[in-house]
């Protein structure tokens, strides 16, 4: 088949090109623009150097011209009005992050610049820079971006993450040898749970969780219950995102069951991950009464159990409200005996 060429200045249809060729067709074209973007967006951060203060120019003579300066207003500078000093390809860099935080798929760097009503030359560079990095990643055969673990990784050596983690461990060491059983402590991570210490139990058979385990928050006790503790708009957020893709009649279970675990303090439930096991957690609230994380009991029924699930669940809360208090937080002690809190996701409420 022959192909009509073009008419010169005028109009036509090329035939399409594979998804990947667009792709590395607007890299190269966003590259050869991206250093003119750099240049221009550069000259416009230079600040000008600010201006002396008033009190080191030269006084005037005259008497009546100082007390009129005494009583005029002072007139700020530029360099009060405007930050001294500005990082544009920083700032850029810090909103396609935070820009990626807030979606629950990967996106193009053409649907970044447009997000964030940017060109995209402007953000051409960042994105390449950051996917170097290691901050933001493409899953496999896909040309969109998504955020990498990294800055959850980061978080850790943050010092408050570092604090809970070493007030707990010794606490979890104790209370898995009183309660003879597993425990980990776990915090949100997005939509999932991510599981940040955990001890073993010393019984000669028992069920655990690795460190750096990942479940979704909906389908977990930890992930229930912590996001009963949080604040009302990181819970909202966390419904409309998981109502993306989750049935709505599992947001609206997911609702109720969030109201009945804040108002016992604590989520209870058997065999939803595995026969046999009873998840039992409680919240560590910090001092406004927000849960940066929970503990976790997956008590195992066994003819070996040297301490009963009441009494594991007793030594399970103390622990819990032993942490809080090392936080600056109270923990209310709940009913006991406890009481399963309802079943798995779609089970009829409580």
């Amino acid at each position: 088949m022959t192909t009509a060429k073009r008419p010169s200045g005028g109009s036509g249809v090329d035939s399409p090109k594979p998804a990947r060729k667009t792709a590395k067709a607007e890299s190269r074209a966003a590259a050869k623009g991206a250093d003119a973007a750099e240049a221009k967006v550069a000259s416009k951060a230079t600040v000008k150097s600010p201006a002396k203060p008033a009190a080191k120019r030269p006084a005037k003579a005259a008497a009546g011209k100082v007390s009129a300066t005494r009583s005029a207003k002072p007139v700020l500078s530029d360099a009060v009005a405007k930050p001294a000093y500005s990082a544009p390809a920083l700032e850029k860099g810090l909103d396609v992050l935070e820009l990626l935080a807030s979606l629950s798929e990967g996106v193009t760097p053409s649907q970044i610049a447009q997000q964030l009503g940017r060109s995209l030359q402007e953000v051409y560079r960042v994105v390449v820079a950051l996917e170097r990095r290691g901050y933001i990643q493409r899953p496999p055969g896909e040309e969109s971006l998504v955020l990498s673990s990294k800055l959850h990784d980061l978080s850790y050596r943050y010092p408050p993450m570092r604090r809970l983690v070493d007030a707990a461990r010794p606490v979890l060491n104790r209370v898995a040898i009183d309660a003879y059983q597993a425990f980990h402590l776990a915090v949100l991570d997005g939509l999932s749970i991510r599981v940040v210490a955990q001890v073993d139990s010393p019984a000669p058979l028992g069920f655990r969780l690795r460190v750096g385990t990942q479940n979704p928050a909906i389908r977990t006790a930890s992930g229930r219950l912590l996001i009963a503790y949080q604040p009302p708009a990181v819970q909202e957020w966390l419904f409309e995102a998981i109502g993306q893709t989750a049935p709505k009649s599992e947001v609206e279970w997911l609702r109720r069951r969030v109201e009945v675990v804040r108002s016992v303090g604590y989520e209870m439930i058997a065999g939803e991950a595995l026969k046999g096991i009873t998840d039992v957690s409680f919240p560590i609230l910090d001092s406004e009464g927000f849960a940066p994380a929970v503990i976790t009991m997956p008590f195992l029924a066994s003819s070996t159990e040297k301490v009963p699930l009441d009494d594991a669940n007793r030594r399970l809360f103390e622990a819990a409200q032993t942490i809080t208090g090392l936080l600056g937080g109270q923990l209310a002690e709940p009913k006991f005996p406890l009481v399963d809190t309802g079943g798995p996701v779609g089970s009829p409420g409580r």
